[in-house]
């Protein structure tokens, strides 16, 4: 089996990718090609994807170049295993949090955190095998009314604290839809981190202002962050992807 020593960080993305579908009415295209492309560009070990369409018949009949695949299937990289499980079911499809690892995944299942009836949200929780270690990954997508994001997060961590045992690393990613509700406090009170050495703001994409989407970690350390810089990005979804790098805690 390899060791840790052979692969001393890992490589973790987030991406909301906005259902692969960018622009309004008439000027709506199709981005999921581009985004799978991105998706192989980012080179990370564990991609954590959220808003990410199983099927939708009225897409599917919009657009000619629409996947036959479900988008997490299709956007996964030659050798990944991908995991999708479903947060919303709409009139046409339904849609939900997916995970792209390098690794094995041995596990995986999905948490309902609907805090109303008119936002479906939930995390996806997977275990990978990285390396000699199992790392629990948890992709959320938290919901907009400030009031529920404060309960899905206390609802998360009560989850981790009563799932998962307290000497496993764990990463908890994704779209946390934070406007100054404190969430990264709340993570912090329960031993988890990021890096915040620099500002990485990730929303909107056309002019970054605040940072939607975190990677947050227990039993790894954050080493490093960035933000992909170009053109092409902001194009592709609505949100920009992060990339966190971790080492081992031990």
């Amino acid at each position: 089996m390899p060791q840790r020593h052979e692969h001393p960080t890992l490589r973790v993305a987030t991406w909301n990718i906005h259902k692969g579908v960018q622009g309004l009415g008439p000027a709506r295209r199709l981005e999921i090609h581009n985004i799978g492309h991105a998706v192989e560009q980012l080179d990370a070990d564990i991609v954590c994807l959220q808003e990410v369409r199983r099927m939708n018949r009225r897409e599917a009949l919009h657009f000619a170049h629409w996947p036959a695949q479900p988008q997490a299937d299709y956007l996964a990289p030659e050798g990944y295993e991908a995991v999708y499980r479903t947060n919303a079911t709409t009139r046409h499809g339904e849609h939900g949090n997916a995970m792209l690892s390098r690794w094995p995944v041995l596990s995986h299942q999905h948490h309902d955190i609907s805090d109303h009836r008119f936002e479906q949200r939930g995390f996806l929780h997977t275990e990978v095998q990285v390396v000699d270690r199992v790392v629990h990954v948890i992709v959320v997508h938290l919901g907009l009314v400030p009031a529920s994001r404060v309960r899905q997060t206390q609802a998360l961590l009560d989850y981790i604290a009563g799932h998962i045992p307290a000497h496993a690393p764990v990463l908890v990613a994704g779209d946390f839809n934070d406007w100054g509700t404190g969430l990264g406090r709340r993570m912090a009170s329960s031993g988890f981190a990021e890096w915040r050495e620099q500002p990485t703001p990730t929303y909107p994409s056309r002019l970054p202002l605040n940072q939607l989407d975190h990677v947050y970690a227990r039993g790894l350390r954050p080493v490093r962050a960035m933000v992909p810089a170009g053109r092409i990005w902001p194009r592709m979804s609505d949100h920009l992807p992060l990339v966190a790098e971790l080492a081992w805690a031990d």
